[in-house]
Protein backbone atom coordinates (compact mmCIF):
# COMPACT_ATOMS: atom_id res chain seq x y z
CA UNK A 1 0.00 0.00 0.00
CA UNK A 2 1.13 3.40 -0.81
CA UNK A 3 0.57 6.73 -0.01
CA UNK A 4 1.22 10.32 -0.76
CA UNK A 5 0.96 13.03 2.42
CA UNK A 6 0.79 16.78 1.17
CA UNK A 7 2.52 18.78 3.93
CA UNK A 8 2.66 22.35 4.40
CA UNK A 9 6.21 24.13 6.04
CA UNK A 10 9.08 22.35 4.36
CA UNK A 11 11.38 25.27 2.96
CA UNK A 12 14.53 23.61 3.04
CA UNK A 13 16.65 20.45 2.65
CA UNK A 14 16.69 20.37 6.67
CA UNK A 15 12.85 20.41 6.50
CA UNK A 16 13.05 17.48 4.33
CA UNK A 17 15.40 15.17 5.93
CA UNK A 18 12.93 15.56 9.53
CA UNK A 19 10.15 14.71 7.57
CA UNK A 20 11.87 11.54 6.10
CA UNK A 21 13.27 10.56 9.52
CA UNK A 22 10.33 10.93 11.35
CA UNK A 23 8.20 8.85 8.81
CA UNK A 24 10.86 6.10 8.76
CA UNK A 25 10.31 5.75 12.59
CA UNK A 26 6.86 4.19 11.63
CA UNK A 27 7.22 0.49 11.95
CA UNK A 28 4.57 0.10 9.49
CA UNK A 29 6.24 2.46 6.76
CA UNK A 30 8.64 0.52 4.71
CA UNK A 31 10.25 3.45 2.01
CA UNK A 32 9.66 7.07 2.07
CA UNK A 33 10.28 9.35 -0.40
CA UNK A 34 10.19 13.37 0.45
CA UNK A 35 9.82 15.77 -2.78
CA UNK A 36 10.00 19.23 -1.47
CA UNK A 37 9.63 21.38 -4.33
CA UNK A 38 6.36 19.38 -4.34
CA UNK A 39 5.52 19.43 -0.85
CA UNK A 40 4.63 16.03 -0.83
CA UNK A 41 5.82 12.48 0.70
CA UNK A 42 5.12 9.37 -0.96
CA UNK A 43 5.90 6.12 1.49
CA UNK A 44 5.16 2.78 1.45
CA UNK A 45 3.65 0.46 3.71
CA UNK A 46 3.98 -3.16 4.75
CA UNK A 47 0.28 -3.18 6.45
CA UNK A 48 -2.25 -0.69 6.94
CA UNK A 49 -2.42 2.64 8.95
CA UNK A 50 -4.19 4.90 10.45
CA UNK A 51 -3.79 7.81 8.72
CA UNK A 52 -4.11 9.87 12.45
CA UNK A 53 -1.17 8.51 12.94
CA UNK A 54 0.91 9.83 10.43
CA UNK A 55 -0.49 13.57 10.34
CA UNK A 56 0.48 13.62 14.20
CA UNK A 57 3.74 12.24 13.99
CA UNK A 58 4.37 14.95 10.95
CA UNK A 59 2.34 17.63 13.02
CA UNK A 60 4.76 16.96 15.99
CA UNK A 61 7.56 18.28 14.50
CA UNK A 62 6.44 21.20 13.36
CA UNK A 63 4.57 20.58 10.04
CA UNK A 64 0.67 20.66 8.70
CA UNK A 65 -0.35 18.16 7.03
CA UNK A 66 -2.97 19.25 4.14
CA UNK A 67 -4.08 15.74 2.58
CA UNK A 68 -3.31 11.85 2.51
CA UNK A 69 -4.19 9.86 -0.23
CA UNK A 70 -4.03 6.62 -0.63
CA UNK A 71 -1.93 5.74 -4.25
Amino acid sequence: MKKKIYIEGMVCDHCKKSVEETLKKLSEITEVKVDLNRKMAEVELRTSMDDRKIKEAIEEIGYEVRKIEND
